[in-house]
């Protein structure tokens, strides 16, 4: 396959590849060629089989720990504990496995971005195949509203234009010529070549096959996607280290029981079994179980507000978001072209400080505005129906003003029918049409400011059409919008009785004006920047597109302010190695809100500049150009309606809306759902520890044992987890958008949080030891019945233990949890369960449960009460959060 062709002439191109513009390849020939170079199609990631997403489920440390602790119940044939704890591990990996295929069943009923069939030229035919088989060498042809096949060298164009932001990033449709071009001319500056998944906006034109499949551009962007690494999402980093400690309090905790039980004489079997007792007792078995329905529960919510989540983690990783990396075209902006300047002789109008169709009606009625929306109407190929308007951006944009000021198109275009055009071309940059008009005949024409002027004599004014007197003027007025990232475009008529020769039409022009366009921002993009800014999450935006345009957006959406310094905008050609840097060249990247003309790699480097400067990075993106970013990023978002195939197959989010303000709720539902899950870690953590510390005081003592390790796991099956599942429930604080995102190294469970944790388990620790003392020393009962009163002590305390988890600043009657419905129904349906367990015989007999009488249940219940009220009083003098 040829490279780098744009500097060679076509018909070199063409030679080199051994076809011809008119015949174009014979089928033989083209079938030698595929079996050679291959189909034109791109690889793709294997998709993942339903057993790999199964089996993935079960790489959690937690999981293994739970695997580790059924292995040593069968080994010591506790079968009933065992299988309890192998239910548990298959709840947890059924319910993530779910979430996570019916999730990729919903990308993979997204509409994809292709075209099946191309028009080629073979065997001196005209002819549509299928896109896989077109080959190197292939002639083919190129039609307004065609996806372009492969890269390819235009050999013919008629007002060829294509939009090549799906690979560029260039917001601006560009136009293409046949003229070879400079060797080291950028990518998107290519004028004479096509590219592959780009999209033919006006003209026509023919063009020779140099690159199909990976050895495109798209397909080397592509290789680039595969090679970026997925960084691990920061819960899975967070749980893995809590787990990892979790493992080694285990082992040291039982090991620590075991020895000592042994040495001063106790039987070395029951010691053993009491040690993994304690490991059963220090594994919070419920933890993946709430995780992982809390997080479901999270994407299930996005899911209905046209949000796809792919993974579970996901959801909380976007709640941890430090940096949005965005694309702009058509993320922050509408991607189609809008009126934005109008510059008169007479007037000015800024339509992005003015609604449209709220014109003052001075400027609706001036001359030149009147005259200016019929020349845009009448020199226009774009058709309107009922649906939408087909043709060129540029023309439908003014087509769409023309109706936003209430004139009627159709009957501008009947009242003055079209007799002669003169299209659009690369070399004259402009176009005309001869209209009839009422006295005669009226020539509009419209095109760059350069190649309108020498045609123009004259000038339009309120007072009447004048002799054109300073064109230095305009050509200063046209620079000005221009450097503001606008795209300028002229309008001139004349008006005549006699029909003018074809030759002579543009001659004696009348001057009109000068219109600015440009890719709106979206309406609501500038309240999720404030809301954003509010969240101190920074918004960076990173285009292909030129730097003015880029700060014009940025400045609209409220990313910039009109004072702020050349720095906050960034060259592309200025971002070298982001590897060595200075400590004042790494600030000032770290504080720039806008990177233009960025190239696929450098979109890449730059999340990886982030993730390195200890930011928790999320990429926003559509194209083929952004989808080594969206892989390379914490958090991949990609556009599900424009989205291109590479785009959503590499993302974490897709946003079936295509909305950029749906990140913002994604991330308030993040960082709520990490609320969540700290509270209930918090929760989890201090009732195993109760568990822990009572059962090793009661070892290293003569007390009976407080818990069996069944009434243990039947605790943490439990009474644990219901309360911990409404935890992963509640709404969030109202303020969760109003606080800057968390260290990125901050643990789930903070020192201040583990003091808390301790507190929380002391506290009911005391009371359950302290009940065993009372009732085996001061009543005298028998070891079943202390056991059976130290364990609904312990079930108790613990279901009370969910009122601690507020923080220490709010009210104890007024707070989240107490608000929380589901903490509510959590314990009463823990109740219900205790009771009954007791009433039904197998399970009597399985927890070892007896009867109590009335003033060993009121026992119960007052000691359960105190671990409460001994906690909240160390809570409000200051001993937690």
């Amino acid at each position: 396959m040829l490279k780098e062709v744009h500097h060679i002439s076509p018909e070199e191109v063409i030679s080199n590849l051994g076809s011809n513009v008119r015949s174009g390849l014979s089928s033989e020939e083209a079938r030698k060629r595929l079996e050679e170079f291959g189909e034109n199609r791109l690889k793709r990631a294997k998709p993942k089989s339903v057993w790999h997403i199964f089996l993935e489920q079960f790489l959690d440390p937690v999981i293994y720990i739970l695997g580790v602790a059924m292995i040593l119940a069968f080994v010591f044939q506790d079968w009933l504990e065992g299988f309890a704890v192998l239910v548990v591990i298959l709840i947890t990996a059924l319910i993530g496995f779910y979430m996570e295929w019916q999730a990729l069943r919903s990308v993979e009923a997204l509409q994809k971005l292709v075209q099946n069939l191309a028009q080629v030229v073979r065997d001196g035919k005209e002819t549509y195949l299928n896109v896989f088989f077109v080959v190197p060498g292939d002639i083919i042809i190129l039609e307004a509203g065609d996806v372009v096949p492969a890269d390819a060298r235009v050999v013919e164009s008629q007002s060829l234009a294509l939009k090549e932001s799906i690979l560029t990033g260039e917001s601006n449709q560009v136009e293409k010529t046949v003229e070879k071009l400079p060797e080291n001319t950028p990518l998107a500056d290519r004028g004479n070549m096509v590219f592959k998944g780009t999209i033919v906006t006006r003209g026509s034109g023919k063009a020779v096959v140099t690159a199909t499949g990976d050895h495109s551009n798209i397909g080397q962007i592509s290789s680039l996607t595969r090679e970026a690494d997925k960084e691990s999402t920061p819960l899975e980093k967070k749980l893995s280290k809590l787990s990892q400690w979790l493992i080694w309090l285990t082992l040291i905790l039982a090991g620590l029981i075991a020895v000592s039980g042994y040495l001063q004489g106790k039987d070395l079997i029951l010691m053993v079994k009491t040690g993994i007792a304690l490991a059963v007792a220090a594994i919070p078995e419920g933890l993946p179980i709430v995780a992982t329905i809390s997080l479901a529960r999270g994407m299930l919510k996005l899911s209905r507000r046209k949000v796809v989540i792919k993974k579970l983690e996901a959801v909380q990783t976007l709640g941890e978001t430090g940096i949005i990396c965005t694309d702009k075209t058509g993320t922050l902006t509408e991607n189609r072209m809008s009126v934005h300047n109008l510059v008169f002789a007479d007037l000015e109008v800024n339509l992005g400080e003015a609604d449209n169709g709220n014109l003052p009606e001075e400027i609706r009625e001036s001359k030149a505005f009147q005259k200016f929306i019929h020349v845009g109407v009448l020199c226009n190929n774009s058709k309107v129906s009922e649906e939408k308007m087909n043709g060129d951006a540029i023309e439908i944009a003014l087509l769409e003003y023309a109706e936003n000021e209430n004139f009627k198109i159709n009957q501008i275009r009947e009242k003055h029918p079209k007799l002669v055009e003169i299209p659009f071309d690369a070399e004259h940059k402009r176009m005309a049409t001869l209209n009839k008009d009422e006295e005669g005949f009226i020539v509009c024409v419209k095109g760059a400011l350069e190649s309108l002027l020498d045609s123009c004599e004259f000038e339009l004014r309120e007072d009447g059409v004048k002799t054109f007197a300073n064109k230095g003027y305009w050509k200063e007025k046209a620079d000005e919008i221009a450097g503001e990232g606008m795209r300028v475009l002229a309008f001139a008529y004349r008006l005549t009785k006699e029909k003018p020769d074809f030759d002579r039409l543009i001659e004696d022009l009348v001057f009109i004006g000068i219109t600015g366009f440009l890719d709106p921002p979206r309406k609501d993009i500038r309240a999720a920047i404030e809301t954003y800014n509010d969240a101190g999450i920074k918004v960076v935006m990173i285009t292909g597109d030129h730097p003015d345009t880029a700060r014009k957006i940025g400045e609209e959406i409220g990313m910039l302010k009109e004072n702020d310094g050349e720095s906050q905008v960034i060259h592309g050609k200025d971002l070298k190695d982001l590897s060595n840097l200075s400590p004042e060249r790494t600030k000032q990247l770290l504080e720039a809100g806008i990177f233009a003309r960025m190239t696929p790699k450098q979109k890449l480097d730059l999340v990886g500049f982030y993730q390195k400067n200890n930011a928790i990075v999320g990429m926003l993106g559509d194209g083929v150009n952004d989808a080594p970013a969206l892989k390379k990023a914490d958090i991949g978002i990609a556009m599900g309606i424009r989205g291109t195939e590479a785009a959503k197959e590499v993302a974490d989010v897709i946003l079936m809306d295509d909305k950029f303000t749906s990140t913002e709720l994604a991330i308030r539902q993040g960082r709520t759902i990490f609320g969540n899950i700290r509270q209930f870690v918090v929760y989890l953590l201090s009732c195993n520890l109760a568990e822990i510390i009572s059962v090793a005081a009661a070892s290293i003592s003569n007390l009976p044992l407080p818990l069996l390790p069944l009434q243990i796991l039947f605790l943490n099956l439990v009474t644990d987890v219901f309360p911990a599942l409404a935890l992963g429930m509640g709404k969030g604080e109202k303020g969760v958008m109003e606080q800057p995102p968390r260290n990125p190294k901050e643990p789930i469970v903070t020192k201040r949080l583990w003091r808390s944790t301790v507190i929380y388990g002391v506290g009911i620790t005391a009371a359950v030891i302290g009940i065993s003392i009372y009732a085996e020393s001061y009543l005298g009962l028998p070891e079943t019945e202390v056991n059976n009163m130290a364990f609904y002590t312990l079930i108790l305390g613990q279901l009370l233990n969910v009122f601690n988890v507020p923080a220490r600043n709010e009210s104890f009657f007024r707070n989240e949890v107490t608000r929380n419905r589901w903490v509510w129904a959590a314990i009463v349906f823990s109740m219900v369960v205790i009771v009954l367990s007791y009433n039904i015989p197998v399970m009597r007999e399985v927890l070892s449960l007896v009867p109590l009488t009335i003033n060993e249940i009121f026992l119960v219940a007052l000691f359960g009460l105190g671990s409460l009220l001994l906690t909240q009083l160390i809570k409000r003098l200051g001993g937690t959060v």
